[in-house]
């Protein structure tokens, strides 16, 4: 059963941001990528004259021997692309945080496989510090992706949908709403003519003190410290920016209603 299962070959299936990170990742690791498969034939040509692989933009042109399938590509199109694709020898896995393992079913080798991370182009990141999640159709295929997880990151958990969704929506709480946050701060300092630089070691020292306290140990501003007149001093400020000033308002709500009622 374990020779069965050995991955040695990966068909990379996506040619963005995800499937890039993990495949350059997996190369190294000293697997063989053979193909990166994509609509955009130019993408997935990019992509593989990286990684010494073959480009097709096809699912019915998928190699069908390998060990080893990654589907990263956006949610809303695993489904399809796992229909599109043939009958394959090897394990089949997305790498998607809220899309259920059975939409896999077809294959008799499947799993998930779930970096948490985001990842943006041109940007490395330290693949060895992602927490992967694995699920899988079995203990054998599950043994198995535990093993190539633990190849790229010191970070490996095995977690159901249930708890796999809701780290992910934990995830665009501290990340995507938090980046958000950070670019209506940008517009508003450059409205202001203030230098956004300026910004940046808040920014870093904020990120930094969680890995040595508590969120609610590291809670400072107006609204920890129950200061209503500066909060209202701060609204006053938005008086040109409606939206702004309700995500303030809602914020300062939840600050205050934690630590002062």
């Amino acid at each position: 059963m374990a020779k069965r299962f050995g991955i040695q070959t990966v068909v990379v299936v996506g040619s963005g941001n995800v499937a890039g990170h993990l495949a350059r990742a997996l190369l190294k690791t000293g697997l063989k990528i053979l193909q990166v498969c994509s609509q955009d034939i130019h993408h997935a040509r990019d992509l593989a004259g990286e990684l010494n692989a073959d480009a097709v933009n096809s699912c019915s042109k998928i190699n069908r021997e390998a060990d080893f399938y990654m589907l990263a590509v956006p949610d809303a199109k695993i489904a399809v692309v796992a229909a599109e694709m043939p009958p394959v020898r090897g394990i089949v896995c997305h790498t998607s945080g809220i899309t259920a393992m059975k939409v896999l079913e077809k294959f008799q080798h499947c799993g998930v496989f779930y970096p948490f991370q985001t990842f943006s182009k041109n940007r490395e990141a330290d693949i060895s510090d992602v927490p992967f999640c694995i699920e899988a159709s079995s203990p054998a295929v599950l043994d198995v992706l535990k093993l190539l997880a633990v190849k790229l990151s010191k970070s490996v958990f095995v977690m159901d949908m249930a708890q796999r969704e809701k780290l992910h929506v934990a995830g665009v709480l501290v990340n995507n709403f938090t980046n958000f946050l950070y670019a209506e701060a940008e517009d508003f300092l450059k409205d202001n003519g203030l230098d956004v630089s300026m910004l940046l070691p808040l920014i870093m020292e904020t990120a930094a003190k969680v890995r040595n306290m508590s969120p609610d140990e590291a809670q400072t501003g107006p609204a920890r410290r129950g200061d209503l007149t500066t909060i209202e001093k701060h609204l006053e400020m938005f008086k040109d920016r409606a939206e702004l000033k309700e995500i303030y308002r809602i914020f300062t709500k939840q600050i205050l209603k934690k630590y002062h009622e």
